[in-house]
């Protein structure tokens, strides 16, 4: 067995691989970017080396400075993680050409199973289903369009090199190809480097059913059983389990069969996954199952396997890169219970789930029976712009699924997060939705019930503002108490007040906050106090955070951020102002398209520029019709959220 490890990776998988390899007694050696320097898998390390600045193409994605790192440090091995490097061929064969083993498949099974036009002949050859298409080299637009149209409507296109959803859209009509085939080849040249795709006959009613594979040096190969990973939004997976509803053990068999000799065709060894679409229709079948790919890596959601398997993945991974044999057969392997996955995602599923970043005031993650975290931030870190937003992965154990959900649900009531905005309601829906209780599962299932799931528009929690707002009045009284201002009741020296209270008669005070960006006076009395203490006592549980001066008043899983305002700041800026014509980012990210220039007259909802950020590509919307005027920034730029990108002056307006 190795004796150290070098884990080329960040975040909750880091933090992941560095605890198992504690426990084996490995020295854990981490690498690091300039904005994860006091991340806690850096913390955790025994030691860490910086590699460079926060964008990851300048730091975990530089094998030469990693492996320069290894080379230093004495590193017997490196774990990839997932992500960055994990299914990188030239990574591995360069590891290995240094001396150190690469904790992951050889180089030939990634290259192998690394593009999909590829893996699909391949594993067609070893007699696995593949979902009909064109998966060839020849990329010419119209070509493409005229295969699209061959195989039929609707129609997936997808990247060559792809995963995680990108480089991915679904095409209903003729008409739409060439507009998807553009955004899916620019979308997958930015996050692979490489724009190939190939087009496939979009599932009806499709279940997305993965098989955890595990191989080692000694041509033993077995299966961890499957997942079912079908509760996705624009093909990103939220949740997950094991083993997948409806599975017989005979679908199980051939499933597991078409798996098995998928990692044996390319001579695999190290954990995989084979991922599968299945026509859900009809149920789960033996005969009604397709080839999608393989991940030649170890997968986000692979607790679940564990968690009913009672294996732990990551130190197989290790004594397989060791040359040791699978320390079981498959027969051997057997479920115990259900587990579920929900990834808890900093991002505003009211506002297109798109990705929310900030400090973390707060941070409560759950614990009980059967629950288990994985997770990379702590309470008082920051949920940047460059990495994958995701806080921690909430996984729930039990007998059944049922027990399960209902477990992880009650860990969700349990999650406090202060400061970015988090995806915490809309999972608590999912998980309440009847389809989804009674396993009626398949890919679409999200976006059918948008409206039920409550992520369709922005709402505000009136009665949470209320709380906010007196929480603020209560603490502003306390602060003036001590400044020794405070008169009777809640009125004090207007000219010591700096926090947007302004005085009325009749002991009466009006206090200033932004919601949301929407500015509101409220009005306060002496009730105030006891007014909040019944809401705050009543049928609702809220929880309140104190900080950035603002108030943090999470309840049902939304946060209502109410923060108070100057009332003589006339300049009200992100705050107020007509602003109805501003265009602005709707994240921290990277201009990659405008399609307007100054003076050009657009119309309301009209496509005008294209936001990058966590290498998926975000659209923005003209919130008007009317004349395009001040562009501030050109195709390039990075902008912080709310950054105004240009100006549309309303129709007739001088």
């Amino acid at each position: 067995m190795f004796r150290s490890v070098l884990i080329a990776n960040r975040g909750e998988i880091a933090l992941r691989v560095a605890r198992t390899a504690r426990r084996m007694g490995l020295r854990v050696i981490a690498v690091h970017s300039e904005a994860d320097a006091k991340a806690p898998f850096v913390t955790f390390a025994d030691e860490a080396h910086l590699i460079g600045p926060a964008p990851a193409r300048e730091s975990y994605l530089v094998a030469e400075r990693i492996l320069e790192v290894a080379k230093r440090a004495g590193a017997e091995c490196i774990h990839p993680g997932y992500g960055f490097l994990s299914e990188n061929a030239e990574f591995a064969e360069a590891c290995e050409k240094a001396g150190i083993a690469f904790v992951g498949p050889p180089a030939s099974a990634i290259r192998a199973m690394g593009l999909k036009d590829a893996a699909k002949s391949l594993v067609e050859k070893a007699s696995v289903p593949v979902v009909p298409g064109y998966h060839g080299e020849k990329q010419d637009a119209a070509f493409l369009k005229e295969k699209a149209y061959q195989i039929g409507y609707p129609v997936l296109i997808k990247a060559v090199a792809g995963g995680g959803g990108k480089g991915m859209r679904k095409v209903e009509k003729h008409l739409d190809f060439e507009e998807a085939l553009s955004s899916c080849q620019r979308e997958a040249t930015n996050a692979f480097g490489d724009p190939r795709v190939l087009v496939e006959k979009y599932i009806t009613a499709p279940r997305h059913v993965e098989v955890q594979v595990f191989g080692d040096k000694h041509g033993n190969v077995v299966h961890f059983f499957e997942r079912d990973c079908s509760m996705q939004r624009r093909h990103q997976k939220v949740i997950e389990e094991a083993p997948a509803p409806g599975m017989s053990p005979e679908v199980r068999a051939a499933f597991g069969k078409a798996a098995t000799d998928a990692a044996r065709a390319v001579g695999y060894y190290g954990a995989g996954t084979i991922e599968f679409i299945a026509d859900g229709s009809k149920g789960l079948r033996a005969d009604g199952f397709y080839f999608m790919e393989m991940n030649t890596r170890l997968q986000v959601e692979h607790p679940v396997s564990e968690m009913i398997t009672g294996f732990d993945l990551v130190e197989l991974q290790l004594r397989v890169a060791a040359g040791e044999k699978l320390p079981v057969t498959q027969d051997q392997l057997s479920i115990r219970g259900h587990a579920v996955e929900a990834r808890l995602y900093a991002e505003e599923p009211e506002r297109g789930f798109l990705p929310s970043t900030g400090k973390l005031h707060a941070l409560r993650l759950p614990s009980g029976e059967g629950i288990r975290i994985d997770s990379g931030v702590i309470e008082g870190g920051e949920v940047t712009p460059f990495y994958d937003p995701m806080i921690a992965k909430i996984i729930a154990h039990g007998p059944t699924r049922e027990v399960a959900l209902d477990r992880l649900r009650a860990a969700l009531d349990e999650t406090i997060v202060a400061g970015p905005k988090t995806n915490t309601r809309f999972l608590g829906a999912l998980i309440d939705h009847p389809d989804f209780r009674a396993a009626k599962l398949d890919t679409g299932l999200i976006e059918r019930n948008l409206d039920t799931l409550g992520v369709l528009a922005p709402v505000t929690d009136e009665e949470a503002v209320t709380v906010g707002a007196l929480a603020l009045a209560d603490a502003e009284k306390e602060r003036l108490f001590d400044a020794g201002t405070m008169r009777s009741g809640w009125a004090a020296d207007p000219w010591s007040q700096a926090d947007g209270f302004a005085m009325h008669p009749g002991r009466e005070s009006i206090i200033r906050v932004s919601v949301e960006g929407e500015v509101r006076d409220i009005r306060l009395d002496a009730s105030a106090s006891g007014r909040l203490a019944g809401l705050t006592q009543g049928s609702r549980d809220f929880r309140l955070v104190r900080a950035d001066g603002a108030m943090f008043v999470l309840a049902n899983g939304m946060q209502t951020e109410v923060r108070t305002v100057d009332p003589l700041d006339v300049d009200l800026g992100e705050h107020g102002g007509d602003g109805g014509g501003t265009v602005k980012s709707p994240m921290h990210g990277k201009l990659v398209a405008l399609f307007v220039s100054e003076g050009e007259i657009v119309e309301k909802g009209q496509r005008v520029a294209i936001v990058e950020a966590m290498k998926m590509e975000h659209p923005v919307l003209a919130p008007r019709g009317g004349t395009v005027e001040a562009i501030a920034f050109e195709p390039g730029a990075q902008m912080g959220q709310g950054a105004r990108i240009l100006t549309i002056a309303e129709e007739g307006a001088k």
